[in-house]
C-alpha cells in the first residue's frame, strides 16, 4: 500500500487528540509492552492518516463521509441485560458476547478457552505479547494501526492442541450507543493449536437509526494440521462504518475456510489477509455481499502463498441493488519459494438496478514457474430466458427474480455450516430482497 497518502487532516487530528485524553485515563491499566505498542500503532496511523482514493487499494472507497465525523469512545452500557435479542441467540454454540468490545462473558472447558484480553494479559502476558500485534501489520493498514491504538479490550480464543469442537464457538458483538456518534474497536486473538478441529462464528451487530464506527481486528494462528471454518457475518445498522479485518497465519498442512457475508451498514470494509506459512497448506476464501439503497460494500482479500504445495479457491459473490456500490479486489501473491502452487479465484456480480455499480479487480502476482494460477470476473444481470421459462410455470414475475437470485447466492451459503445458521441465512437473505430500500452513508 502507497503509505504516504495521507487522509483528510481534520479526522486525523480528532483522533490524535482523543488519544492522549484517553492514555492518561487508561495507561495505568496497561502493561509497559501494550503501552508501547499502543503509542507506536497512534505514531503510524499519525504517518498514514486515513486512505483516499488516491490510493490504489481504496480508488473506489470515499473515505470522506466518515472523516467529517467527529466518533467518541464507546463505554460499558449501563445495562447489558437490555441488549435486543437475535437470531443468532438460537444457534446450539458456545456463546460469548461483547458490548462495545467488552466482554461480558468466558468459556473455560476441555480444549476451549474463550476469555477477555485484559485478563489475559495480566494472567499470561508472555503469550498474549508473543502473539499480539503479530499477524495483523499496523504498520500498513491505517485502519488495524487506529484499532491497534484505541481497542481497550477484546477477546482471546485459545483452542488446545488435537481439540475437536462438538459445536461452533460464537463471538458476538453488539454495539449499544452510549452516546452520540459512539466508536467501537474490537479485537480478537485466536490461537488454534496443531491437529485442532473447530468451527468459529464471529458476527457484528448493531441498531439501525444511529451513525457509529465499528473498527474490528480478528488476529487467528492455525498451527499445523489444525482444521479451521470461520464464519464472518456482518449485520449492522443502515448507518454504521463498518471497518473488519480478518489477518491470518497458517501452519504446515493446515486447513482454513472463511466464509464472509455482508449484509448491513452504510460503508462497508471488510479485509482478509491469509499468509499460507506451512508446506501443504490450504484455504477456501467464500464471500456473499447484499448492498441496496446507497450501501457502499468494499471487499479487498490477500492470499500470500509463501511455501510450497499449497492450494486456494476464492469465489465472492455479490448482488447489488439500488443505486448501492460495491468493490471486489482480491490479491494473490505466489512467493518463489512457493512451488507447486494451486490456486483460483473468481468473482461474479449480479446487478439487479441498473443504477447499481460493481468495481471488480481479480489480481495474480507469480513470482514462482511451477504454478498453476487462474482468475476470473463477471458481471450480469438476472437471466431474461430462465425468468421467462419460469413465468411460463405460472410463477410470477418478482417470485421469478427472486428465486433466480436466491440460487445466485445459494452456491455460498450452502457452504455454510451448522445447517440452522444456514437457514438463518437464507431467510436474512429473502428479507432484505423483499424489502429494497437503502442507507445513505
Amino acid at each position: 500500500m502507497n503509505t504516504a497518502v495521507t487522509g483528510t487532516a481534520t479526522g486525523q487530528e480528532t483522533w490524535l487528540a482523543a488519544f492522549g485524553e484517553r492514555e492518561r485515563e487508561l495507561a495505568s491499566q496497561w502493561p509497559w509492552w501494550l503501552h508501547g505498542l499502543r503509542r507506536t500503532a497512534l505514531a503510524r496511523f499519525a504517518e498514514m492518516g486515513f486512505p483516499t482514493t488516491k490510493v490504489e487499494e481504496w480508488k473506489y472507497t470515499n473515505l470522506a463521509p466518515l472523516t467529517r465525523i467527529v466518533f467518541h469512545p464507546a463505554g460499558r452500557p449501563a445495562d447489558p441485560a437490555d441488549l435486543p435479542a437475535t437470531w443468532l441467540d438460537s444457534l446450539d454454540a458456545f456463546i460469548v458476547r461483547t458490548v462495545n468490545a467488552h466482554p461480558l462473558s468466558q468459556i473455560a472447558r476441555r480444549g476451549l478457552s474463550v476469555r477477555s484480553l485484559r485478563q489475559a494479559w495480566q494472567d499470561q502476558p508472555d503469550l498474549v505479547q508473543r502473539h499480539l500485534a503479530r499477524y495483523a501489520a499496523f504498520d500498513r493498514h491505517a485502519f488495524v494501526a487506529l484499532n491497534t491504538a484505541f481497542f481497550e479490550d477484546g477477546l482471546l480464543v485459545e483452542i488446545a492442541p488435537g481439540t475437536v469442537l462438538d459445536k461452533p464457538v460464537l463471538l458476538l458483538h453488539y454495539l449499544a450507543p452510549d452516546r452520540e456518534t459512539p466508536a467501537s474497536h474490537p479485537r480478537s486473538l485466536v490461537l488454534a493449536g496443531p491437529n485442532s478441529q473447530a468451527q468459529i462464528l464471529e458476527a457484528w451487530v448493531g441498531p439501525d437509526s444511529c451513525t457509529y464506527l465499528r473498527n474490528s481486528v480478528t488476529e487467528l494462528l492455525a498451527g499445523d494440521g489444525a482444521v479451521l471454518d470461520y464464519v464472518r457475518l456482518e449485520m449492522e445498522g443502515d448507518q454504521a462504518f463498518h471497518f473488519a479485518g480478518l489477518h491470518a497465519r497458517q501452519g504446515r498442512s493446515s486447513s482454513l475456510a472463511v466464509h464472509t457475508i455482508l449484509l448491513g451498514g452504510a460503508l462497508v470494509r471488510s479485509e482478509i489477509g491469509v499468509v499460507l506459512d506451512g508446506e501443504g497448506a490450504s484455504t477456501a476464501l467464500n464471500g456473499l455481499y447484499l448492498a441496496k439503497g446507497r450501501q457502499h460494500m468494499d471487499n479487498y482479500t490477500t492470499l500470500d502463498h509463501a511455501q510450497p504445495h499449497a492450494t486456494s479457491f476464492e469465489l465472492y459473490k455479490g448482488i447489488l441493488d439500488g443505486r448501492s456500490e460495491a468493490v471486489f479486489h482480491g490479491r494473490i501473491i505466489v512467493r518463489p519459494e512457493a512451488q507447486k502452487t494451486d490456486a483460483i479465484q473468481r468473482n461474479k456480480n449480479l446487478l439487479l438496478s441498473r443504477d447499481a455499480v460493481i468495481n471488480t479487480k481479480p489480481q495474480l502476482e507469480i513470482y514462482a514457474d511451477d504454478v498453476r494460477c487462474t482468475h476470473g470476473a463477471t458481471v450480469g444481470q438476472v437471466d431474461a430466458d430462465a425468468v421467462f421459462y419460469l413465468r411460463s410455470r405460472g410463477i410470477a414475475h418478482r417470485d421469478a427474480r427472486r428465486l433466480l437470485t436466491l440460487a445466485f447466492a445459494q452456491e455460498i451459503t450452502d457452504r455454510v455450516q451448522p445447517a440452522l445458521l444456514r437457514e438463518h441465512l437464507a431467510a436474512q437473505l429473502l428479507q432484505r430482497l423483499d424489502d429494497p430500500g437503502g442507507v445513505t452513508p
